[in-house]
């Protein structure tokens, strides 16, 4: 766990796998103090602590690789964020790129789509300070939701609606561009257009400017600083002319105003989020379908028993019985019994399997007409739904 030690320096605090004497306590010093830019290591043998003071060039993956080379390990953790206010790639460098200057932090990756970032540490490395980091870099991050079935939250207004009335307010702005070709000039007074423009350009644009504020005040760019930059500009421009058009009593023509060119810009930015946010949620649905897949308990057979447990505390050797109809629980081995499975949302096979005495069974499939004994082989992250999943959400970051 990283802490803050002078202007030059920082200090990393790392919990060490296997240090049982003396020796191990010198072996693992020398092996950081061989890292250039380290100025001190001391090890707490009894909490197996490390506390090690650097240079700023020096990174955690440094320090781990030392411990590791010297035949010890570093206890790790992972945190999972929710990430706000990133429109763009640029948004998911830009998060990663700070989550990684982050003393402590092994590796992050962002996801776009689901706009959740994934961050390794050293153990003890806080979530409020992985938050702190993306909250300078200009976004808003909190903990991920945790809703049935990996479902997103419902928003509380239809995200549509910006949209639909930005496009009411925005219409009779461009119209008159759609009449020209047939020869009819009307325009709307000057007046109209700031009152159609300005509700578009402060309250359905005030998302970009917010988001704006948060990237200038971390030293940065992204599509809302120039959305926003460029709207305000031909909006300022066209109160100013309207504004001198005033000042003169409203004598000679109408000024060329360009409130349909910021109302438009922002009607049609607001159109691509629509269908970005669409696109997302398109996305999201193999992963919902296959969390939705996963039982939440088990009945393990113990003692002659069936006691009736969570999945998460489920064991690797476990009988599991699965009765007709019901989803199979975990990986393992056809102990006693036999029947058809429908493994079809997992492999995609069309028809239900026969499986047997000693033949392997899938989590997440459905048990056809027979009783069947299950022998746990694998649990939590390392089934082949858990894999799947993660190969899809790794498939759709990338």
């Amino acid at each position: 766990m990283p802490n803050a030690h002078s202007s030059s320096s920082r200090s990393f605090q790392l919990s060490v796998e296997g240090i049982t004497c003396a020796a191990c306590v010198r072996r693992v010093e020398k092996a950081l103090l061989a890292v250039a830019g380290v100025q001190t290591a001391s090890v707490n043998l009894a909490s197996e602590q490390v506390r090690v003071e650097a240079s700023e060039s020096v990174t955690a993956q440094q320090l781990q690789a030392a411990v590791q080379a010297a035949g010890y390990g570093v206890r790790t953790a992972t945190l999972e964020l929710q990430i706000h206010d990133m429109s763009c790639a640029a948004c998911v460098g830009r998060v990663e790129k700070a989550l990684r200057q982050v003393p402590g932090v092994l590796d992050a990756s962002v996801n776009l789509a689901s706009e959740k970032a994934t961050v390794q540490v050293l153990q003890g490395v806080s979530f409020a300070t992985a938050a702190a980091a993306v909250q300078a870099a200009g976004y808003r991050a909190g903990p991920v939701p945790q809703s049935e079935a990996g479902e997103q939250p419902r928003q509380p207004w239809p995200q549509w609606w910006p949209l639909v009335v930005g496009g009411m307010l925005t219409a009779p702005l461009v119209l008159p561009m759609f009449l020209m070709p047939f020869g009819i000039h009307w325009m709307p007074p000057g007046w109209v257009q700031l009152l159609l423009a300005t509700p578009v350009q402060f309250v359905l644009g005030w998302r970009f400017y917010r988001a704006a504020w948060g990237a200038i005040k971390a030293r940065s760019g992204n599509m809302d600083v120039l959305v926003a930059l460029g709207t305000s500009s031909a909006y300022g421009l066209s109160v100013y002319l309207l504004w001198r058009q005033s000042e003169a009593g409203g004598h000679g023509a109408q000024p060329h105003l360009y409130f349909e060119a910021s109302a438009a810009v922002i009607t049609l930015v607001l159109l691509g989020k629509w269908l970005e946010a669409r696109a997302k949620r398109q996305t999201l649905d193999a992963i919902r379908a296959l969390n939705a897949l996963r039982p939440v308990s088990a009945c393990v057979l113990a003692n002659g028993q069936e006691i009736h447990t969570p999945v998460e505390q489920l064991a690797i050797g476990d009988i599991v019985l699965v009765r007709p109809g019901e989803r199979v629980a975990v990986d393992g081995v056809v102990e006693a019994g036999q029947s058809h499975v429908d493994e079809s949302l997992i492999t995609g096979e069309s028809l239900p399997v026969a499986r047997g005495v000693g033949e392997r069974v899938t989590g997440g499939s459905v048990n056809g007409e027979g009783v069947l004994r299950v022998r746990t082989t694998a649990i939590g992250a390392e089934t082949t739904l858990a894999r799947i999943i993660r190969m899809v959400e790794s498939a759709q970051a990338a």
